[in-house]
């Protein structure tokens, strides 16, 4: 799951610390880099550097160290010795599970994200739906308590949050069970004083104590030695609104009737056999996706429960298609996107509809051709706009399609796992 606008506020120098330490990533991944973000962290800061030199990851410092062996940092432990209170918050704060089957709780939640993320003075603010946060925070398996809040004791207002779900990995051939940390963010005023250290202890304590040792996140942070950095690409789906709320402007020498023209469509899916995907579709996809996963250095490893939950469409969350041969009757193409709407501050328009390519798999159809469906069904389904992160095989569609890169780069992290070599982002097989 990924966020389309992060940028949380930075001091001078924290940001030419970090833009020393985005240079030897990219100088290490030899690739270009990725936006969107697991860990929401707009209350990091230059001293998040010394936290994570105290933690089990891959450091900046051991760039071009190939002698350390890849895998587990620091062995498993017995659960039996993990912390079993809670950790220490300061005096005036107290923890709390945030419980998203209650209507109650997923109100608060929506609320929350709403007003603190991101920071005050963007003009475009992510806007997580309920049903979004039921789906992204509740997959099977799921712990409650790893959805942790921080309130203040004497009015009960809720200030922060961190949340872990648990998932599978593929990495080298190596199947890894992970947490994936997401949605860290903490109320616009208490930012900078120190409470994402600890919900990022806490986390990783609940996390410990269900025989969990790796996690995956990622970032706009350079928080250590990241696994890759990627960026995302955006493809405009409806320029004149674009244009109108300051998200996109003009080239040079080209008018708005000429941007329309370049960016038109057709008006239904081309390819034969397109269409929605349905329940009884789960296992041939779930095939396809395990069969195309597994070339990637790092993947998710889905499982049918897994694709029943993160890919059976949902409305104004989730959208999935399949290609079904005319002649064989089997499923041989899927393409997926999420929806993840923007509000904004305009007379004339209230959000902006942004819709972010997920899973894709082309076996017969080439992947242009899949993805042009793709954008094609998004423009029907209402959306202005359509991104793709550079991972997987996705570079192969991205110039013909008219996608147009953004400078906002996201880290992925491994927790408590070494790889000796970061990848390239057409290496990763994994979607936050």
């Amino acid at each position: 799951m990924s966020d389309p606008k992060p940028n949380p506020v930075e001091d001078a120098q924290g940001a030419d610390a970090r833009s020393s330490q985005i240079q030897l990533a990219k100088d290490d991944t030899s690739r270009g880099t990725i936006v969107g973000r697991l860990l929401h962290c707009q209350c990091c800061s230059k001293t998040h550097s010394g936290f994570w030199e105290t933690q089990p990851v891959a450091q900046i410092k051991d760039i071009g160290d190939t002698s350390s062996p890849e895998g587990p940092i620091e062995p498993a432990t017995l659960v039996s010795e993990v912390k079993p209170e809670p950790y220490n918050l300061p005096g005036q704060f107290e923890w709390t599970i945030c419980d998203m089957n209650s209507d109650d709780m997923c109100s608060e939640m929506y609320n929350f994200l709403k007003e603190n993320y991101p920071d005050d003075g963007h003009r475009f603010k992510v806007d997580y739906s309920k049903e979004f946060l039921k789906w992204a925070l509740c997959p099977p398996g799921y712990y409650q308590n790893w959805h942790i809040g921080v309130r203040v004791k004497t009015s009960k207002k809720l200030v922060a949050f961190i949340s872990g779900v648990p998932a599978r990995i593929r990495v080298r051939g190596e199947v890894v069970k992970v947490a994936k940390i997401n949605l860290l963010c903490v109320h616009k005023k208490l930012r900078y004083k120190g409470l994402a250290f600890f919900m990022m202890k806490e986390v990783t304590r609940r996390v410990h104590l269900q025989n969990v040792w790796q996690a995956a996140y990622a970032t706009s942070y350079i928080l250590s030695r990241p696994v890759t950095t990627c960026l995302y690409s955006g493809r405009m789906l409806n320029p004149r609104k674009l244009m109108d709320v300051g998200l996109t402007m003009l080239r040079e020498r080209m008018t708005m009737s000429m941007a329309i023209k370049l960016y038109k469509l057709p008006d239904a899916p081309i390819t034969p056999g397109f269409r929605e995907m349905e329940r009884r579709d789960v296992p041939a996809v779930t095939e396809l996706l395990r069969n195309y996963l597994c070339q990637f250095g790092v993947a998710i490893d889905f499982d049918e429960n897994d694709v029943r939950h993160w890919l059976l469409p949902r409305e104004h969350v989730v959208y999935s298609y399949l290609v079904v041969s005319p002649e064989t009757h089997d499923v041989t193409d899927f393409c997926s996107f999420y929806s993840v709407p923007a509000t904004i501050t305009n007379r004339k328009y209230k959000t902006v509809e942004c819709a972010y390519s997920y899973y894709n798999v082309a076996t017969v159809t080439s992947l242009p051709k899949l993805m042009n469906d793709a954008l094609i069904v998004s423009k029907q389904k209402g959306f202005d706009v359509f991104y793709a992160l550079d991972v997987m095989q996705n570079e192969t569609f991205l110039k013909e399609l008219r996608f147009s890169a953004k400078n906002s780069p996201l880290h992925y992290y491994l927790y408590n796992y070494r790889l000796r070599n970061a990848l390239k982002t057409s290496e990763i097989g994994l979607v936050f």
